[in-house]
C-alpha cells in the first residue's frame, strides 16, 4: 500500500531506532498506517531513508504493545481496533482518567504549571506545524505526566497501554479541516482549570475530552469540550 507523507518521512541518524519507533507509533495512533494494513520493513526503511534494521525493531517493540502483529517473511499488519473494541478503551479510561486527574488538581505545585503549560503548548505547535508525530507524543506525554502527580505506576502504565491501543484515525482529516489546532488548544484549557484549582470542572472537563476523542476516531464528533467546562464553571 501506497504510504503518504507524513509521519513516516526521512529520519536523522542520532538515536536512529528510537526516533523510528516514536515516528512508526505516532503513524499507527494517528492512522496514518492502516489498521489491517500489512507493510513490510524494506519498504518502510526505504521511506524512512534509513536501513532495514532499525525498522524490524521497533517493529517487534511496537508488536510487544499489541500495536502491531507480526506476518512470518511479509512483514507487520497493523493491529486492528474496532469501534466496540475503542467504547470499552475509552469506558475504562473514563473510570480511571478524569477522577485521578481531579484528585491530583490539588496536589500539584504551583511552580509545575509553567512546565505544564509548556507541555500543552508542545501539543498546540505539533498541530499547528501539521506534525501528527510531535503532536501525539506530546499529546501522550502531557496527559502521563498528570497521571504522575498521583504517584501509582501501575495506574500510569495501565493508561499508557489503553492508549497505545487507541487509533486516532480521525487526527489526519482533523488537520486537513484545519481543526487539530481547536482540538490542541483544549490542553491549554485544561491546565488554566488545574491552576485555578477547579477540580469539579477538570472532572467534567476530562470526561467530555475522552469522549471527544472517541467521537473524532469513530467519527461522531460532536463539537468542543470548552463550552462544557464553561458552562460547568458558570453554575
Amino acid at each position: 500500500m501506497a504510504i503518504e507523507a507524513g509521519s513516516i518521512t526521512p529520519l536523522p541518524k542520532a538515536n536512529l531506532r528510537e526516533r523510528v519507533l516514536r515516528a512508526l507509533r505516532a503513524a499507527i495512533m494517528s492512522g496514518e498506517l492502516v489498521p489491517g494494513e500489512l507493510y513490510s520493513a524494506p519498504s518502510l526503511a526505504a521511506t524512512f531513508g534509513v536501513s532495514a534494521t532499525p525498522v524490524r525493531e521497533a517493529m517487534l517493540d511496537l508488536a510487544k504493545e499489541n500495536l502491531v502483529s507480526v506476518v512470518p517473511n511479509k512483514g507487520f499488519r497493523v493491529t486492528v481496533v474496532d469501534e466496540e473494541q475503542l467504547d470499552q478503551i475509552t469506558a475504562i479510561r473514563r473510570l480511571l482518567e478524569p477522577p485521578v486527574v481531579a484528585e491530583v488538581t490539588g496536589l500539584i505545585p504551583a511552580e509545575d504549571f509553567a512546565g505544564l503549560r509548556r507541555m500543552a503548548q508542545e501539543i498546540v505547535d505539533g498541530a499547528l506545524a501539521g506534525d501528527l508525530a510531535t503532536y501525539t507524543e506530546a499529546d501522550n506525554q502531557f496527559h502521563l505526566r498528570l497521571l504522575g502527580y498521583s504517584g501509582n505506576r501501575r495506574l500510569i502504565d495501565l493508561v499508557a497501554e489503553l492508549r497505545g491501543q487507541t487509533r486516532l484515525v480521525g487526527l489526519a482529516s482533523l488537520l486537513d479541516r484545519g481543526q487539530l489546532v481547536a482540538s490542541a488548544r483544549e490542553h491549554l484549557e485544561l491546565v488554566d482549570l488545574m491552576e485555578r484549582r477547579e477540580t469539579a470542572a477538570v472532572r467534567v472537563f476530562m470526561i467530555r475530552h475522552l469522549n471527544h476523542i472517541q467521537d473524532l476516531w469513530s467519527g461522531r464528533a460532536t463539537g468542543q469540550i470548552s463550552q462544557v467546562a464553561e458552562r460547568h464553571r458558570r453554575r
